[in-house]
């Protein structure tokens, strides 16, 4: 999906955040695009839980990509970092939304089985966009009319089997300081060992007798 900040002239680093790395200009102003690779499944979910973690409802997370790029992943997530277990997490496809309750409430929305606006409306789309909810929506771009203006795009793509290309998008100055903060703890998170287990304390050796 085309995003509307796009068709705006920029300088070259004005902005964006390339592999998770922020300059001292992009830490003084608010950060519009985010892109990243993800090599794992597991690392998908990590930027779920960070991008989670800082939601207290009432956003909107458009999430873009085709079949098999990451998306229910990336949802299971920001369902952990609102506290809800990740495991309870699947794809809407047939039900076409799941609510979950954790910090903040959660709907995830799947439109890849609906064809016409009036589908939409039945599974009443707008009252979810209007609700106090966080609302993350997989298959966005088929019905980009239905989005609010300000919203956070999530576009997933295909790298290698294992390995996915991730370019987050803010629209509008909301998400756009989510963005910003999502900016600095991802590239905290990159920063931090994968294995968080305690070290284990080294053994002292017994006095000489």
């Amino acid at each position: 999906m085309p995003s509307r900040a796009s068709n705006r002239p920029r300088q070259p680093a004005s902005g964006t955040v390339h592999g998770a790395r922020l300059s001292k200009a992009s830490r003084r102003r608010s950060v519009e695009r985010l892109e990243s690779v993800l090599s794992s499944r597991s690392q998908t979910e990590r930027l779920g839980h960070v991008i989670g973690a800082l939601l207290t409802g009432g956003e909107v997370l458009a999430l873009i990509g085709a079949l098999g790029a990451g998306k229910t992943a990336l949802v299971r997530g920001i369902a952990a970092g609102l506290g809800v277990p990740p495991e309870s997490v699947s794809s809407p496809t047939f039900v076409l939304a799941h609510e979950y309750h954790g910090r903040a409430p959660l709907i995830h929305i799947d439109l890849y089985r609906l064809r016409t606006v009036a589908e939409a409306e039945s599974i009443g789309l707008d009252e979810y966009l209007a609700g106090s909810a966080a609302v993350a929506i997989e298959w966005a771009e088929r019905f980009p009319e239905w989005l609010p203006e300000d919203r956070l795009e999530v576009q997933l793509t295909h790298r290698s089997p294992a390995t996915r290309d991730v370019l987050v998008a803010a629209q509008g100055p909301r998400s756009s300081a989510l963005l910003t903060r999502i900016a600095r703890n991802w590239r905290i998170v990159q920063r931090a060992p994968v294995s968080l287990k305690p070290a284990r304390p080294a053994r002292r050796k017994a006095p000489a007798r």
